[in-house]
């Protein structure tokens, strides 16, 4: 659970923009503030292909910070917007917000730039913290290296893009070669773990919660659970104590070969599986701007066990209009006594739309009193109760519509005689809109 107190007033809202918005770390911060109702969400992005659009319903088009010119679209945005606070959801985008934050009229939801850029530099941030917490030996030079193997990446990098295992002398050398801002460190061949932390910048470090990283795709933990380990609250002290750090940020750990923690990074932003952490009421993004807007904070995370596993989700972008929307009820709507809950989700989606929903079905028993068992009373507009043998192609009347039923069959003379749009429930994720 997560006390807030005191809440902001009735009549304050945080409109926040989220930059870029089609990174895994954006997608977490949308998932912790989308039914929050201190905030509205935005989002920022190059014009390239992304999938920001496809969730967020106010998406803007900013150039990266790679680009020239993206400073003033990015305020260009802020103003017309009224953006009240910037949330950066990419690393290298972090920095540049902090080293011109005096540029944009919204907060920036990070901690200070000194934090900011020297964690941009995996090298600097372990000298500096070198003799405050254990960390992996760093090699000034190939010629330096002893026994192999070793574990090269690139200084600024991010999402384990460039990081490799070097076995032998010729190995790093080529690596080397084609990246001349890797950086050579201690090989960690242990497991690994990221600290999710909160600190305020008055009452100091509120929370550390370690969890596992038991797979990774892309730098990304994939699968995660809670580990509790006293040494994790040790480094989160000590390196809270040696930075300034402001709202959410993380760390992460490996194992030596002889089983000892040693210190991998430090990043002052939201990570991207923190999710483990929300689901146990710890919403860090939530946090973040209250510590932001310097309101007091009180937090107790859940005891309960839990872990997350995470996959690719499918969004669509579509050209079909419709005002009407024809669902069938038995093994469609219901299948194995069992309510389609994304189907139930398209229906509401529909309703907000103000697209007119119709059950039309041969349901055999009493249909009223199933409806009612199954708490989907009152979600019609109308409802056709066919005899058996009926067409349901006969009463569907209007052209701009789609039928959702699981009979090839149905959904084949349908289409054949009315020519509107036909889904199965397998089809039906693509017409879900999630953009907020």
């Amino acid at each position: 659970m997560v006390s807030l107190s005191p809440s902001p007033p009735a009549t304050s809202r945080w409109r926040v923009l989220i930059f870029p918005g089609a990174t895994e770390i954006a997608m977490e911060i949308r998932e912790a503030l989308a039914w929050c109702k201190e905030a509205e969400l935005f989002s920022a992005g190059a014009a390239v292909s992304n999938h920001a659009p496809l969730v967020f319903g106010r998406h803007f088009i900013v150039p990266s910070v790679n680009e020239t010119g993206w400073e003033g679209a990015l305020q260009t945005v802020i103003a017309e917007k009224c953006i009240t606070h910037i949330f950066p959801a990419h690393d290298e985008t972090l920095l540049a917000l902090a080293e011109n934050a005096a540029l944009f009229s919204a907060r920036l939801v990070t901690s200070p730039l000194g934090t900011c850029r020297l964690t941009r530099s995996k090298s600097a941030t372990l000298r500096r913290l070198r003799g405050l917490v254990p960390t992996p030996e760093i090699f000034p030079d190939a010629n330096a290296v002893t026994s192999f193997p070793v574990f090269v990446k690139p200084d600024c990098g991010q999402g384990a893009q460039g990081a490799a295992r070097a076995r032998t002398r010729d190995e790093l050398l080529a690596l080397l070669a084609q990246d001349t801002t890797r950086i050579i460190l201690e090989d960690l061949p242990g497991e690994e773990f990221t600290v999710d932390c909160f600190s305020d910048r008055e009452r100091g470090l509120l929370f550390a919660s370690g969890r596992g990283r038991r797979r990774i795709k892309s730098g990304i933990a994939m699968n995660s659970c809670p580990v509790d380990d006293p040494a994790f609250a040790t480094f989160a002290q000590s390196i809270h104590e040696a930075l300034a750090l402001h709202g959410a940020w993380f760390f992460q750990l490996k194992r030596d070969r002889h089983g000892a923690l040693k210190l991998l990074e430090v990043a002052p932003r939201i990570g991207g599986t923190s999710a483990l952490s929300r689901v146990r009421g710890v919403n860090l993004p939530l946090l973040s701007l209250y510590e932001a807007d310097r309101l007091p904070v009180h937090i107790t995370a859940a005891g309960y066990d839990v872990e997350i596993d995470r996959a690719l989700r499918n969004r669509y972008r579509h050209n079909l209009d419709y005002r009407t929307l024809y669902v069938d009820f038995d093994d469609t709507l219901v299948v194995h006594g069992r309510v389609n809950f994304d189907l139930v989700k398209l229906l509401y989606q529909a309703l907000h739309r103000g697209v007119r929903i119709v059950l039309i079905t041969r349901h055999a028993g009493d249909l009223p009193v199933a409806l009612n068992h199954y708490r989907l009373a009152g979600l019609f507009d109308e409802i056709v109760h066919l005899r058996a043998g009926e067409p349901k192609a006969d009463f569907i009347r209007e052209s701009r519509a789609i039928f959702i039923d699981d009979s090839f069959a149905e959904r084949s003379e349908v289409h054949q005689r009315t020519g509107v749009p036909v889904f199965s429930p397998s089809m039906i994720e693509m017409l879900c809109d999630e953009r907020l």
